[in-house]
């Protein structure tokens, strides 16, 4: 891979052998695990790979090198997949030092049984190393998404290595849509953090960057501003879209059918972007992605065992827990004796920040019926009467 940064090199490697990412996320397209060389008069090496892809990144290590020896390898974020080959790199190029901060060496020792104490250089936030023509800025940017966390800016490329932030899932040599599979990331591994990831983008906003190489997929060299204002948007918990997102789970089908009516609804009130998700069927980390991405939301389920249906449960804990703000909920509950849902998951509800509901509440006993297809009609109303929604 060329990039565009003089004197930079990518040495990363592409893995299509797992299947799931932190064993959680699916990854049809693979992922990259990044790593860069900067050649000068001293030598820097950005973060390692994944261990099972040693061999191959040394090969490519060695390749860029030649007949040099690397200075440094800067240690920026510490998850396995970037770190695993620190000792091996090490052993191999027994003169090089390994730059990181306090709790990176702190890491260090948990996963190596050593801190590196012959070879570490330690930097805090701002410190500046020099290879040449090349200076290296250290910023810190704690939990995006682990507290030992650091960007680094190479004042004479303008360019930032920005951990995982600006990643997305995908292999190097698939090629597909950027938004799609960096969105999924981003809510997925730190959309927790949107504090912190507002602070560190603030942090950059004052620096001139003409690249951004991120720790997985491709490197941003082109329309810059396109991806950090998506990132902002992410950060600060602000809808992309104008829509509505419909998410359910049926047992029998007729919270099912409820909802597409419900769409019926909608688009007949205007509202031309109307998204659905089956929860129990469709990929939960996309449904969490698309959640952000709209504005409005309809949670559809039925109460099960006194309570929300599991797969309902899970996805409105997996919203919460990542935050979800500034958005609005309504509600359909589905139940054949004593139905609770719908109280349930509004209480889930009760900690996360700005968020309104709609007035109109559509209960259904069993099945659909006169009574509850108006209130369904209603709702769709009451959503496409925000201008805010309208496509």
């Amino acid at each position: 891979m060329n990039l565009k940064a003089k004197d930079t090199f990518y040495v990363g490697v592409n893995d299509h052998k797992t299947d799931l990412f932190e064993g959680i996320y699916k990854v049809p397209n693979g992922v990259s695990y990044n790593s860069y060389v900067i050649m000068d008069e001293k030598i820097a090496v950005m973060d390692a790979v994944d261990e099972e892809f040693g061999d191959i990144w040394i090969e490519n290590l060695k390749k860029v090198l030649g007949d040099r020896q690397p200075d440094y390898i800067v240690v920026q974020h510490m998850e396995p997949d970037h770190s695993a080959n620190t000792l091996r790199f090490i052993k191999q190029f027994p003169g090089a030092k390994i730059v990181g901060n306090n709790k990176t060496f702190v890491m260090l020792a948990e996963y190596f049984g050593t801190d590196f104490s012959d070879c570490r250089e330690v930097v805090g936030d701002g410190s500046v190393l020099s290879l040449g023509r090349h200076e290296l800025r250290f910023i810190f940017a704690p939990m995006v998404h682990w507290p030992e966390v650091m960007v680094t800016y190479d004042t004479y490329t303008k360019s930032v290595f920005s951990a995982d932030g600006f990643g997305k899932f995908g292999a190097l040599d698939v090629d597909e849509p950027w938004e799609d599979e960096a969105r999924r990331y981003y809510y997925g591994i730190v959309g927790k953090y949107g504090k912190q990831v507002d602070a560190a983008l603030k942090k950059l906003s004052a620096l001139e960057i003409e690249a951004i190489y991120p720790l997985h997929g491709p490197s941003l060299e082109e329309n810059l501003q396109h991806y950090l204002n998506l990132y902002s948007a992410w950060a600060t918990y602000q809808p992309e879209c104008n829509g509505v997102m419909i998410a359910f789970s049926s047992v029998y089908g007729h919270t099912a059918k409820a909802v597409e009516l419900l769409k019926k609804c909608l688009e007949e009130e205007g509202v031309r972007d109307v998204l659905v998700h089956d929860l129990i069927r469709d990929d939960r980390s996309v449904c969490i992605a698309d959640a952000f991405r709209y504005p409005e939301i309809v949670l559809a389920t039925t109460t099960y065992n006194a309570d929300i249906f599991p797969a309902m449960r899970e996805f409105i804990d997996c919203l919460t827990e990542r935050n979800y703000q500034n958005r609005t909920i309504a509600f359909i509950e589905n139940g054949t004796w004593a139905p609770v849902a719908a109280k349930l998951m509004q209480a889930k509800f009760e900690k996360c920040a700005n968020i309104s509901y709609a007035q109109t509440a559509v209960k259904i006993r069993s099945a659909l019926s006169a009574e509850s297809e108006i209130a369904i009609k209603n709702l769709a109303k009451e959503l496409g009467a925000n201008k805010d929604v309208q496509a």
